[in-house]
């Protein structure tokens, strides 16, 4: 499965961005001239690939510039598998240790199904009655204090593979989901898809917005992936909410993406320009009534799907976009402020996949690796989660064979380049997690269709 790669539109296309640094205080202001409704710091998530890349490759050229300009700014943290047993600790996990720091996470629903209508983002729950078991385990994750819900992006904005009938289902699913997390945490700012600028009419987004539920959600947002220019953002949702005024529907806010909205526009993928840099840095102080946040959704240096697996860190992508960028903010809060309930050790990149626990075998005891697989089965399809463990010494790249049942085909990929759909799959490290630890633990994961049940995993270094 390879998330954030949206790329819609006749023009440019993508998905937007969530995350934020801001004024001190977590809670709800009222809308003013300076900002719309949300004020608070954001979240910083010590364990995003960019993070753990930076710690990872301190000698390297390019580390102190991504590490100032993008690992230290707070970003969204994706939530792409269907693991319904397993999200709600996982989301429990990461709201835990944003609450204990008094921060406020961002996080980016994108299960739904027939998600990116088959593209390089393919994927999402198996039928809308199990989305909606997930979204309620999601939901039962999110406590009760101040959190930002990024809502299936690129849902209402690309409807091209969808029936009335299969629309009509999704604008339902859309609604219920919305009501089902509101119901669970009144705090919660759920925003929908709103495409971007250069995409669909804001009468047509709005009309969209309407049947997708937006009178239950607290606003939509835009320019998810995408480069346009802040002001045109601004300009655009300024009349998307005029639309939605003029239906009825008052109150609403957007966010938008600024992730990589510094440079020039033009192609959406991101992947083969080198004239791409991060845009505005995350706040919720805004300036803007109409305006909640302007956020990090899709992380800066995840590739799009082009040259890389989408969803994958690339450090020369995040390298391009923060070399020349202004430096952040001086009244930034500490990017080094750490929750009194720590994090999951190994919490999932921007691409989801499930956290699983280190597996309870020792590692191995001299040279090498051994790696472990743990497989989430549904009727149809199936993830899979892999650790890759040292033995007594570093490992400097590694390679997993994972062989798998008759009838399983693999279908999408993270934090590893595969080779081969089925039978005996080999998976070899990417670029930021080829290093392993003496007696450490690194983790990728795969999508399949079909059983996954007895797939077995060895490694070598």
């Amino acid at each position: 499965m390879a998330i954030l790669s949206s790329r819609r539109s006749s023009a440019a296309i993508s998905v937007a961005a969530v995350a934020g640094l801001a004024a001190a205080g977590v809670g709800f202001a009222v809308g003013g001239a300076s900002a719309g409704t949300v004020s608070g710091s954001l979240y910083r998530d010590p364990s995003s690939a960019v993070v753990r890349w930076v710690a990872a490759n301190p000698g390297d050229s390019r580390a102190a510039v991504i590490r100032d300009k993008i690992a230290s700014q707070p970003q969204a943290r994706w939530y792409a598998n269907f693991n319904p047993s397993t999200i709600q600790s996982e989301v429990s996990g990461f709201v835990g240790a944003a609450n204990a720091a008094q921060q406020i996470p961002v996080l980016s629903v994108y299960e739904i199904t027939n998600r990116d209508c088959g593209g390089a983002s393919a994927g999402g729950a198996p039928d809308l009655n199990q989305y909606q078991t997930w979204v309620s385990n999601f939901a039962r994750g999110l406590g009760n204090q101040t959190v930002l819900i990024i809502l299936e992006t690129d849902s209402l904005a690309l409807q091209t593979c969808l029936s009335t009938g299969e629309l009509n289902a999704r604008n339902q699913a859309l609604t219920t989901a919305t009501q089902t997390i509101k119901s669970a945490n009144p705090n919660a700012k759920v925003y929908l898809d709103g495409g971007h600028s250069t995409w669909n009419s804001a009468n047509d987004t709005a009309n969209r917005l309407r049947a997708a539920g937006v009178q239950y959600a607290d606003g939509f947002f835009t320019n998810v992936s995408n480069f346009n220019p802040t002001s045109s953002e601004a300009n655009f949702g300024r009349a998307v909410i005029s639309a939605l005024n003029g239906m009825g529907i008052s109150g609403k806010r957007q966010v938008i993406d600024t992730s990589r909205n510094g440079g020039a526009a033009g192609d959406w993928c991101a992947d083969d320009n080198t004239d791409r840099r991060i845009g505005q840095y995350p706040t919720t102080n805004t300036g803007d009534a109409n305006i909640d946040a302007y956020l990090w959704v899709k992380p800066p240096g995840e590739a799009d799907g082009c040259r890389y697996t989408a969803g994958s860190f690339q450090p020369d992508l995040a390298f391009s976009l923060a070399n020349g960028a202004p430096n952040p903010p001086t009244t930034a809060p500490p990017t080094t402020n750490p929750p009194t309930t720590a994090p999951p050790t190994t919490a999932p990149p921007t691409t989801a996949p499930p956290t699983t626990a280190p597996p309870t075998t020792p590692p191995p005891t001299g040279n090498g690796c051994s790696a472990s697989v743990a497989i989430n089965q549904w009727n149809g399809g199936f993830t899979a989660s892999v650790n890759v463990t040292a033995g007594s010494a570093a490992i400097n790249g590694w390679t997993v064979t994972v062989a798998l049942p008759g009838g399983a085909a693999i279908t999408g990929t993270w934090n590893a380049q595969a080779s081969g759909t089925s039978g005996t799959v080999r998976f070899t490290n990417v670029g930021y997690n080829g290093q392993v630890g003496a007696g450490q633990t690194t983790n990728f994961g795969f999508q399949g269709t079909g059983t996954g049940q007895g797939a077995t995993a060895t490694c070598a270094a």
